[in-house]
């Protein structure tokens, strides 16, 4: 992960705010995540979540919460905030995993699960939200009434600035590297998520939904049937 003047952050630089009322599970999450070297938060309601947003680069939130559901703390944030959010839950339908990206959650992890992948996960994460850590394109490109800026992590239409998620700006820079070009949903699913992603298929169908409607133009980001999918060029 790296700051805007290209200096490499370590997991100090990185402020994660754990939302879990659960004490057994708290208390060795938080441990677990000192000894990775990050800077760590602990929250035990939905309510505290809300009020801590604005100090966290990283919300680990759990669905289970006393005052409120979590995934309603979740749509809470993303209409404020476009801090990474990794969802951690006993819920593993395929279902619940899907509610919880329309959501606006950059990941999703289930119960029980091994400290190491929670780290992997959280660094992943948190590497590829960095300003400037996304694709190797150019750091301010146009598009026609489309603008991505990678250096600040900015998207507007129309001088408009547009609201995206980590993972949904990341999927649109690496559309927008060979705009025209379709990008096979393999290749996706390998630099926006992981090598080894091996969560939902429905994933990537419901981040290109969320980013066509926030784009306010459907047909911005075409699908070539059995094949992947591309950004047209103006």
């Amino acid at each position: 992960m790296r700051a805007t003047d290209g200096r490499l952050l370590h997991a100090g630089d990185v402020h994660l705010l754990v939302v879990e009322d659960d004490d057994t599970i708290a208390i060795p999450l938080v441990e677990g995540l000192d000894r990775a070297g990050f800077t760590t938060h602990r929250v035990a309601t939905g309510t505290e979540a809300l009020a801590a947003v604005a100090g966290a680069d990283l919300i680990v939130l759990d669905l289970g919460l006393p005052d409120m559901d979590g995934s309603e703390v979740c749509r809470r944030i993303r209409a404020v905030s476009a801090v990474p959010i990794i969802i951690v839950t006993a819920r593993g339908d395929e279902s619940d995993r899907v509610l919880g990206l329309e959501l606006g959650a950059d990941d999703y992890v289930v119960k029980p699960f091994g400290m190491r992948e929670l780290t992997a996960r959280v660094r992943a994460v948190a590497r590829r939200s960095a300003p400037g850590s996304s694709g190797e394109g150019p750091a301010a490109q146009r598009l026609g009434p489309l603008e991505i800026d990678r250096r600040t992590r900015r998207v507007s239409i129309d001088g408009g600035e547009v609201a995206l998620t980590p993972k949904e700006f990341d999927l649109l820079c690496l559309l927008g590297e060979d705009a025209g070009a379709v990008v096979s949903r393999q290749q996706i699913m390998s630099d926006v998520w992981d090598p080894h992603w091996y969560g939902p298929t429905k994933t990537l169908d419901v981040h290109v939904a969320s980013l066509r409607k926030k784009l306010g133009d459907p047909g911005l980001i075409e699908t070539v049937r059995s094949v992947g999918f591309r950004l047209r060029h103006p």
